[in-house]
């Protein structure tokens, strides 16, 4: 009997085909999962928490102080300082994290972009109704909670 030659691995045209169709197999699937909306989604649900968490501390806060509001906030729509922040020009609601009470620390804007602020907005009606409002919503989403 002769012997014959039996290639032993895969021709450099296989790997390509291979490589290929895993490059557009992935390609699809990153186009279906979306990375940048479901980041932007993840935010706006801290937004949505957060917003409501602020709220929740302002009607704690009135309730144990016999309805009244912690005196910073006024009927013009301005940011809350952040926790430690420098907070001039800015809405102080400190009373809601001494000692924990309320909040342990002023909610942050996940994407941090202000250096003093909270990246929240707070304000009051003439009728006493609190807005918390988050402008910096991705997606073109608007996040406010009014109580």
């Amino acid at each position: 009997m002769r012997n014959r030659f039996i290639p032993k691995g895969f021709t450099l045209l296989e790997i390509l085909l291979v490589v290929a169709a895993i490059a557009i197999l992935a390609g699809i699937v990153i186009i279906a999962i979306n990375p940048g909306k479901q980041l932007g989604e993840t935010n706006n649900a801290q937004r949505r928490s957060d917003v409501n968490a602020v709220l929740n501390a302002v009607y704690q806060y009135s309730v144990d102080n016999k309805g009244a509001l912690p005196t910073a906030i006024t009927t013009t729509q301005t940011e809350i300082c952040k926790t430690g922040g420098t907070c001039t020009g800015l809405i102080d609601l400190s009373a809601l994290t001494t000692n924990g009470k309320y909040l342990v620390s002023i909610p942050a804007d996940p994407t941090g972009s202000s250096t003093n602020g909270a990246g929240y907005e707070i304000k009051k009606d003439a009728n006493g109704r609190i807005t918390v409002v988050a402008p910096d919503a991705e997606q073109s989403a608007t996040i406010s909670v009014t109580r």
